[in-house]
């Protein structure tokens, strides 16, 4: 049994049932990251924060809007804007967190594809990173058919189509996702109950499995140096922190972070009160309506790139493109054959194959919302298949790479 004593204060009571100075010690004041790091290892905290946002705006939405394809665009574009007080901003606040979240991931995830920060141990912390990409781009999915515009309806018709797999023509799971044979109540409140309980439950519980893989392999620095942590957390807590190559997480890292923190909130509320409109498509302010299809069909921008590999190939052939697409970020630490851990501009071939499935992502954002025709869409063939090709080549690639002088 455990011994208990009797306490001399609050904190001393909660610490020895919970283990307070325990838990602080491991999650925050020796909790060591190196020093050898810039701006972009603070996306994370970044990341967090925005979906917090997420969560309280959505609480304010949430009191007022109504699940229902008679009462949810009024809900939204009338009640909400006009009616609630400062309901405008909290929309404003949940639609371009919704957008500027992704924008954070894929900073996110280029940052660790260019430094490495997905190999050597660090396996699980970029396949969880990558579940949690999923789990978001379901979310914005739901999240994008509640105001129940016509792009709303119209991409939900789309993109519901896909789980009849093709030729295969299994029909009756799509009816079985939307509830009906089109879009309707079932369809929303389906979605509804996805976008404000199931998936932030699973969202909450990945992040806190994300951040728990952090904490064994620690975080990559820009060097891709490998560091002995323990004997550079001896150095620090002996009073050497000048010469100590690791900086405890709070409160050296974590005020790093509140700094980047606060440019990031100056540039996110002046598109919350300036720009908000890049974050709503136009032709989602028109109510849905199963009888008029709008001219050209398309997701929201951070969906595009993935919708553009669909769109250049056959029925068949384009859904096996799109789950290409949705599946290879995750395989990358096996296809990755290099032991190499250095920054992308020290790897010689991967450096410029990097660069490349950069350029190509952001062409295939670019195109997938324009009119799939002409010029348009051969360009969007050749760059699907660039897509493709690049992640083909890969082995190859860091299979030829010479050792580097990136693991010190």
């Amino acid at each position: 049994m455990a011994h208990f004593k009797k306490a001399t204060s609050v904190h001393d009571w909660l610490n020895q049932r919970l283990a307070l100075d325990t838990v602080t010690r491991v999650l925050a004041t020796e909790y060591w990251i190196p020093k050898n790091i810039n701006f972009l290892w603070a996306m994370g905290m970044i990341l967090a924060v925005t979906f917090g946002l997420l969560i309280v705006s959505g609480i304010f939405l949430l009191m007022y809007y109504k699940p229902d394809v008679n009462l949810a665009f009024d809900s939204v574009n009338y009640l909400i804007m006009t009616e609630v007080g400062y309901g405008w901003l909290w929309r404003h606040i949940h639609g371009v967190a919704a957008s500027v979240v992704f924008l954070l991931i894929y900073i996110h995830m280029f940052t660790a594809i260019y430094y490495g920060s997905y190999k050597k141990g660090r396996e699980m912390i970029w396949i969880t990173g990558m579940i949690l990409f999923v789990a978001f781009s379901a979310e914005a999915f739901s999240g994008y058919m509640l105001p129940w515009g016509q792009m709303s309806y119209w991409a939900g018709m789309v993109i519901t189509n896909l789980f009849s797999l093709g030729s295969l023509e299994l029909n009756g799971i799509v009816e079985w996702v939307r509830g009906d044979y089109i879009p309707g109540d079932a369809f929303l409140t389906r979605f509804f109950m996805l976008h404000v309980l199931l998936l932030p439950l699973v969202i909450i519980g990945v992040i806190v499995l994300h951040f728990a893989t952090l904490r064994i392999p620690h975080v990559n620095n820009q060097d891709g140096e490998e560091i002995d942590f323990d004997a550079e957390a001896a150095k620090y807590l002996a009073g050497d922190t000048k010469n100590s190559k690791v900086m405890r997480f709070q409160s050296d890292f974590l005020s790093k972070d509140v700094l980047v923190l606060g440019f990031f909130m100056i540039f996110f509320f002046y598109l919350v009160f300036y720009h908000f409109n890049f974050a709503m498509d136009p032709v989602n302010f028109d109510p849905a309506n199963g009888l008029s299809t709008p001219a050209h069909i398309y997701p929201e921008w951070y969906f595009l790139w993935s919708y553009e590999i669909l769109r250049p190939f056959g029925k068949d052939a384009g859904l096996i493109a799109f789950g290409f697409a949705q599946v290879i970020f995750m395989l990358l630490p096996f296809l990755d054959r290099s032991d190499n851990v250095a920054p992308a501009n020290r790897r010689g071939l991967f450096g410029l194959w990097f660069w490349s499935l950069l350029i190509v992502c952001i062409a295939l954002t670019i195109l997938g919302k324009l009119p799939p025709e002409g010029i348009y869409n051969t360009l969007g063939a050749i760059f699907a298949w660039s897509f493709i090709g690049l992640w083909v080549a890969l082995p190859v690639i860091t299979m030829m790479e010479k050792k580097s002088g990136g693991n010190k």
